[in-house]
C-alpha cells in the first residue's frame, strides 16, 4: 500500500476535481478533510461512506482511504503532523488534550459525526478562514492552530457517545471514551470511581474490560498514558515537571521510570 509522507508541520490543500487519481493509501500525518462541494463515496478502512457538501472527516496516520467522485468535488485538506500538535508554545494542555481525546476516540470507532445544522455553518466559516490563511503558512501558523482547535471542539461535541444516550452505561465505547477523557486525572481512573460512574461494581468493570479487549484495564490505561507522554518528550517542548503536573503524577522520577522500564503508572 502506498504511504504518503509529510515533512512540513502543516499543509493546506484546496482543489476541485472530477476524478480521484490517488490509490488507496495511508500517511504519516493527520488530515481534516472538508467537502466544500460535491458528492461521492469515501472508501475508508474497508468501509464506504457517502459524502456530500459540508461533510468533515478526521483521519489518523494509519487510516486507509481513497475517494470515488460522483459529482465534481472541492476538497479542502488540513494536514498536520504530531510535531505540529505538540511543538512550540501555541496553546497547550487543555487544547492538546482536546485533540488527543478526539483522535483516540476516532481510532476505536467513534468517528460517525452527525453534525448539527449550526455546527455545519460554523465549520464552513472556519474553513473559509483556513483557505484565506493558506498563502502564508509560516506567518499564519498560530491562527491555523486555533482553527484546528475550534474544529476539534465542534467535532468532540458531535461524537456519538455525546449525542446518543443509548451508548451510555457499560458499552465498551463509552468506557474507552471515559478513559481517554480522564487520562490526565489518575484518581478518576481508579476502579471504584469508574465503577460508580458506570453504575456497576469494581469487581465487575475490570473483568468486563479484559473480557472485551483481551487486555487488563490497568495495562490499557498505562500504555495509553505512556504513549502520550512519549509524544510530549519527543517534541522537546515539555519538561518533566510540566508532564508531572499535566498527568497528575507523583514526581519526575515517576515519568522517568515509566519511560525506562515501560511499567504502568
Amino acid at each position: 500500500m502506498k504511504r504518503y509522507r509529510q515533512f512540513l508541520p502543516v499543509i493546506i490543500s484546496d482543489f476541485e476535481i472530477t476524478n480521484w487519481e490517488h490509490p488507496v493509501h495511508n500517511h504519516n500525518h493527520y488530515e481534516l478533510i472538508y467537502i466544500k462541494k460535491g458528492t461521492g463515496l469515501h472508501h475508508l478502512n474497508k468501509g464506504i461512506i457517502n459524502y456530500k457538501q459540508g461533510d468533515l472527516f478526521l483521519l489518523g496516520p494509519e487510516d486507509e482511504h481513497y475517494f470515488e467522485i460522483k459529482e465534481s468535488t472541492r476538497f479542502v485538506f488540513l494536514k498536520f503532523t504530531d510535531f505540529y500538535l505538540h511543538g512550540e508554545e501555541k496553546v497547550k494542555d487543555q487544547w492538546v488534550q482536546e485533540m488527543e481525546y478526539l483522535i483516540k476516540n476516532k481510532e476505536i470507532g467513534l468517528s460517525g459525526f452527525e453534525l448539527k445544522t449550526i455546527d455545519q455553518l460554523v465549520i464552513d466559516s472556519i474553513y473559509e478562514v483556513i483557505i484565506n490563511l493558506k498563502p502564508d503558512l509560516q506567518t499564519n501558523e498560530r491562527l491555523i492552530w486555533l482553527q484546528i482547535m475550534a474544529l476539534a471542539t465542534i467535532l468532540r461535541r458531535n461524537l456519538p457517545e455525546i449525542t446518543s444516550q443509548e451508548r451510555k452505561g457499560k458499552e465498551m465505547e463509552s468506557v474507552f471514551a471515559y478513559i481517554h477523557e480522564h487520562i490526565y486525572t489518575p484518581h478518576r481512573l481508579k476502579a471504584q470511581v469508574m465503577a460508580s460512574h458506570f453504575h456497576t461494581t469494581p469487581d465487575y468493570i475490570g473483568p468486563y474490560f479484559k473480557r472485551n479487549t483481551g487486555i487488563t484495564m490497568r495495562d490499557y490505561i498505562g500504555n495509553y498514558r505512556r504513549t502520550l507522554i512519549q509524544k510530549r518528550m519527543a517534541s522537546g517542548y515539555y519538561s518533566l515537571k510540566q508532564i508531572v503536573l499535566e498527568f497528575g503524577l507523583t514526581d519526575e522520577s515517576h515519568v522517568s521510570k515509566l519511560l525506562k522500564n515501560k511499567q504502568n503508572l
